[in-house]
């Protein structure tokens, strides 16, 4: 689990404040910061930008292409250089997969501390993360680096995708079903890695999950009922479910009893194992969430737990869910499942949870 580095070297994760997409601005505080951000007119090749705090920005090339264009880095989530660095880049390359484009390159951006941390280990982190980009079939092609305080690692990752088949957070329709290709816990796993509570089996599930490419959206962004497309990441599923919901004017319901967990990430959040960002989260989104009664301190943490490289949340209507599961079988997401649906919008709160 932990790499052959020099002793003197310490761990990865105790040189950040924050690991993977646990580390990301709470949605209430980037909320005030980008009103403040001034508005500049739009080309109208701009297909998707900030308006719905959508995965990705496209822009029209032509008429049978589009460029999707992304970025995201963050702390060490783990201590091994090399599965940081594969996580890492897996993540970045995920938003490209949830707009239904393909990659097409990748450019590096690394901050680390030099004085801290060797060459070997900082090789190790970049070589996780261009291992990806081969699985993924594509190159890093340049990138940029500083020395920093904490390290950093990630992608600005580069695809395309035909106009027509742009999946944007924000067309859900009322009636469609809510489909998530992966299950939730990375965070609380996290939390529990960093203080010496996960097994090297929960390490092993957490780290298969996290370094899973999101190959199925450019073969769901085919199909006419899908509608609409993200991936769960930092802010949890209650976060991006309110940002879908927010964007199509509609409400959400999530079956919480038929959305997958990790094996094991129930007990670890009983036992307290949960991430800061969790409750940042609830903080920035629980006035828009209705919950069940008896939902437990451990489910409402699951809800909002920050994943790192999560699972597509795929609005599709019911007759295109044989199709939808079918591809998401076919890329090996055996654990997708139907977790809810969208409805008619009936004012605050946004997103019910059934229970």
């Amino acid at each position: 689990m932990n790499d052959p580095t020099p002793a003197a070297e310490p761990r990865l994760t105790s040189l950040s404040h924050g690991g993977g997409c646990g580390c990301k601005i709470a949605p209430g505080v980037l909320s005030q910061i980008l009103e403040r951000s001034s508005a500049m007119p739009l080309p109208p090749q701009l297909l998707v930008g900030l308006e719905t705090a959508d995965d990705a920005a496209v822009y029209r090339l032509n008429d049978e292409q589009a460029l999707v264009a992304t970025t995201d880095f963050f702390m060490p989530i783990v201590d091994d250089a090399h599965d940081f660095g594969r996580i890492a880049a897996t993540n970045a390359l995920s938003d490209v997969y949830a707009m239904g484009g393909r990659p097409i390159l990748a450019l590096a951006l690394v901050g680390m501390p030099v004085n801290v941390l060797s060459t070997a280990t900082i090789a190790r982190i970049l070589d996780g993360g261009a291992s990806v980009c081969r699985d993924a079939g594509i190159p890093v092609a340049g990138g940029h680096s500083i020395d920093s305080v904490e390290a950093i690692y990630g992608l600005v990752a580069l695809g395309l995708v035909h106009p027509q088949r742009v999946k944007r957070n924000a067309d859900a329709r009322p009636g469609d079903l809510l489909v998530l290709g992966k299950p939730l816990g990375v965070g609380v796993m996290s939390a529990a890695l960093k203080k010496g509570a996960l097994s090297a089996g929960g390490y092993a599930r957490m780290l298969a999950t996290t370094t899973r490419l999101n190959t199925p959206g450019p073969d769901l962004a085919e199909l006419s009922g899908v509608h609409a497309m993200t991936d769960v990441t930092g802010f949890g599923l209650a976060g991006h479910a309110l940002e879908m919901a927010r964007g199509a004017r509609c409400d959400m319901r999530i079956d919480w009893p038929a959305v997958p967990l990790l094996d094991g990430v129930h007990a670890l959040a009983a036992q307290g194992l949960v991430t800061g960002a969790s409750a940042r989260n609830w903080a920035g989104c629980g006035a828009q969430v209705d919950l069940p009664a008896g939902f437990g301190a451990e489910q409402r943490a699951l809800l909002t737990d920050p994943q790192t490289s999560g699972g597509l949340l795929v609005a599709c209507s019911a007759e295109a869910l044989g199709a939808v599961q079918g591809v998401f079988r076919r890329h090996g997401f055996e654990q997708a499942a139907v977790i809810g649906q969208v409805l008619d919008a009936s004012g605050a709160p946004l997103l019910r949870v059934a229970g």
